[in-house]
């Protein structure tokens, strides 16, 4: 992957500062090759803290480590029951994203985002940089990240609720703008009531040069989710963002960039709770999005979080409630199999993939014994996957949320 050389230079100086032994500066810069090093999952307990796991050549997985955040953890509010939610505790994915040897975590009942860097030699060894900054609202639940932008953005889905950039630096992340914090009217509580009503997920687009947040709707009160497009230029977000209702779409939730975008035009497989999954086309001219085609999925609860597997060239996505892995083709909007997984744990939710295996988090529910990692692997385009692992966190249960790996 290219590189600016002032890319390269800001990059070396804060692997150098945030780490005591210095660590080269390609090692930060490259994208880890082959098979994944290390997996992580945010605790989001009280004491929050990054775990990280290592995964092994044959794909399974084993013990790493865990990092304190030096931020809180907290669930939200299930607006169903108006207890604790959990699983799924704040509603969203990605709350913790890792970039070649960069690692950005939020910290909910803190309103902050933690920032660290990754060892070369050891990637279940965090070092963090400087302190957890502001997020400029309240209850941040997802993070973008990118190495090349040189930037982190958090979505906050409280009372506060909005998206807020942060510059990477030694001393943390760095707002772009202290008071700037590009606001949704959500009318939100802290800690907020959810999943309906609330920021689900927040990527950046490399290609269009844009941050792309999803944001739920809610159904009962006929209130309209949407897209938010922020654009992103020389590094820096804009003072306004772009937002549009793809059609047909009212639960917006997780999604996976489809490669092959341009920076014209980029193909987005989102889930949707209410029917499953929605192909959306982002117009990187106009910052608007529109829907391309739907899928339904006929036994779904909740369908929320999704993958892209670059093996079967096919998207992935799991729902809190029913334990299932289903297999969607974007291009055609075509469910192509749902295999039911037989796991101690109900449903599953945050996934990635890498090679030919399927990792996703199963947090389980206060009657579980703690929360665990399916582990799949992958038959084929179209094909049923086996389960090969059920990796227990020890310590970690229903609140654990996100997953990333390197």
């Amino acid at each position: 992957m290219h590189h600016s050389s002032s890319t390269f230079v800001y990059l070396l100086s804060l692997v150098c500062c945030c780490v005591a032994v210095s660590i080269p500066t390609e090692a930060l810069l490259r994208r880890h090759s082959g098979g994944a090093k290390a997996l992580y999952v945010l605790s989001n307990q009280a004491k929050n803290a990054v775990v990280a796991i290592k995964v092994n050549a044959d794909g399974t997985l084993s013990k790493g480590s865990m990092t304190a955040t030096g931020g809180v953890g907290m669930s939200g509010i299930n607006g169903m029951t108006n207890m604790t939610a959990g699983p799924d505790g704040i509603f969203s994915q990605s709350a913790l994203r890792a970039d070649g040897n960069i690692l950005a975590a939020v910290n909910p009942g803190s309103n902050s985002l933690s920032l660290f860097t990754i060892s070369s030699s050891d990637p279940t060894k965090l070092t963090m940089c400087g302190s957890p900054a502001s997020t400029l609202g309240d209850f941040p639940n997802t993070v973008a990240l990118s190495a090349k932008l040189g930037l982190a953005c958090a979505g906050n889905t409280g009372a506060k609720a909005g998206v807020s950039c942060f510059k990477l630096s030694s001393r943390g992340p760095v707002s772009v703008s202290k008071s700037q914090i590009t606001t949704f009217d959500l009318g939100q509580s802290n800690p907020p009531v959810g999943p309906l009503n609330s920021v689900s997920h927040a990527i950046f687009d490399e290609a269009a040069g844009s941050l792309v947040t999803f944001v739920k709707g809610d159904p009962p009160t006929n209130k309209t989710g949407f897209v938010s497009v922020l654009p992103i230029k020389n590094g820096k977000p804009a003072t306004t963002d772009v937002r549009s209702t793809p059609a047909g779409t009212a639960v917006l939730f997780g999604v996976a960039l489809v490669p092959g975008s341009s920076a014209k035009k980029s193909t987005i497989l989102a889930t949707d709770a209410a029917f499953g999954t929605a192909t959306l086309s982002l117009d990187a001219t106009t910052n608007q999005v529109s829907t391309v085609n739907t899928a339904t999925i006929a036994d779904q609860v909740a369908t929320c979080w999704a993958t892209f597997s670059s093996v079967t060239k096919t998207s992935f996505v799991t729902d809190v409630a029913v334990s299932h892995l289903v297999e969607v083709d974007p291009a055609a909007g075509k469910i192509l199999q749902s295999t039911s997984v037989d796991i101690t744990n109900v449903g599953m939710i945050d996934l990635v993939t890498k090679g030919k295996f399927i990792y996703a988090l199963s947090p389980g529910n206060q009657s579980a014994s703690g929360a665990t990692v399916v582990v799949m692997k992958m038959n084929g385009t179209g094909k049923k996957v086996n389960v090969v692992q059920q990796f227990v966190i020890d310590g970690v249960g229903m609140s654990a949320q996100g997953m990333t790996m390197v």
